[in-house]
């Protein structure tokens, strides 16, 4: 009868288990998969993960082996959603996530995207909408290297709300950008002021977390948003601003790396399972 129990509930915990897939497999990806590993993300199996190199996602599937846990190496999304996973964690481009979120939707996958840049298109963020309706899948959008959705979100539903956004960087998280020039070396400068949607198309890769506050609060339009460049600054300032005719809130994070943000995604995986969530 006991052995008969275990198997059950063997049985049972087995297939409660959510199946998670990444796209990207840098070094976000690195702390996601090391979350599996140590067993901070108990309720999940990552079965599979695809990026462009496909080096990366082999490092990334035989540390998984390693510690007995099969996880695909996928060629491309259409392997990979051919896992069935519950959950898809896009840690890769905000083109990237235009290619894979409708399909991963439809597919009966829910999304975990740190790309959240994509959704200042509003077309395509309204197609996103309409296909997770549709399909009982939802996009989750984490925090990145910012915070206080929550903060955000019931200030714009008090009404009468405005909001800004402030990045500081240094120089070189700007070459290979437009705004960027020798003189950003020894000089301090704003370098973009505008709306989240303008600075999303300016920077695809940068200013995410931007597209994030603006969507948890005023929308991207309406987040004004400006950047800063500082000699010799290493990591990234984000501040943001809300106000209403009740409530002034100000978030101010200071990351002097990106770790933050594959740990937002980490918490993002928790509140999905957790019976109490944050």
């Amino acid at each position: 009868m006991l052995n008969i129990r275990f198997d059950v509930f063997y049985f049972l915990f087995k297939y409660s288990m959510k199946r998670l897939v990444i796209v990207g497999c840098g070094r976000l990806a690195g702390i996601i998969s090391d979350a599996v590993v140590k067993g901070l993300l108990p309720e999940y199996d990552l079965v599979g993960v695809c990026s462009r190199t496909a080096e990366k996602a082999e490092r990334i599937a035989a540390k998984m082996q390693q510690h007995g846990k099969a996880c695909a190496v996928c060629a491309n999304v259409e392997e990979l959603l051919g896992l069935k996973p519950d959950y898809l964690v896009e840690a890769a481009s905000p083109a990237a996530m235009k290619e894979l979120a409708i399909p991963a939707l439809e597919n009966g996958t829910s999304v975990v995207t740190l790309s959240i840049g994509a959704l200042a298109d509003t077309a395509f963020r309204h197609d996103v909408e309409a296909t997770a309706k549709a399909n009982g899948t939802r996009v989750y959008i984490v925090s990145g290297a910012t915070g206080g959705f929550d903060v955000l979100r019931t200030a714009a539903l008090m009404g009468n709300a405005t909001a800004c956004f402030f990045n500081e960087k240094g120089p070189d998280a700007l070459k290979g950008t437009a705004v960027y020039d020798e003189s950003l070396q020894t000089e301090q400068r704003m370098v973009f002021s505008g709306n989240a949607t303008e600075a999303i198309g300016m920077f695809p890769t940068k200013v995410n977390v931007a597209v994030a506050a603006s969507l948890a609060s005023v929308g991207p339009e309406k987040m004004r948003m400006s950047m800063r460049s500082t000699p010799g600054f290493v990591g990234d300032t984000q501040r943001v601003e809300i106000r209403n005719d009740q409530v002034h809130a100000v978030i101010d994070v200071y990351s002097a790396t990106a770790e933050i943000a594959g740990w937002s995604v980490v918490n993002t995986l928790l509140n999905i399972t957790s019976p109490i969530v944050f």
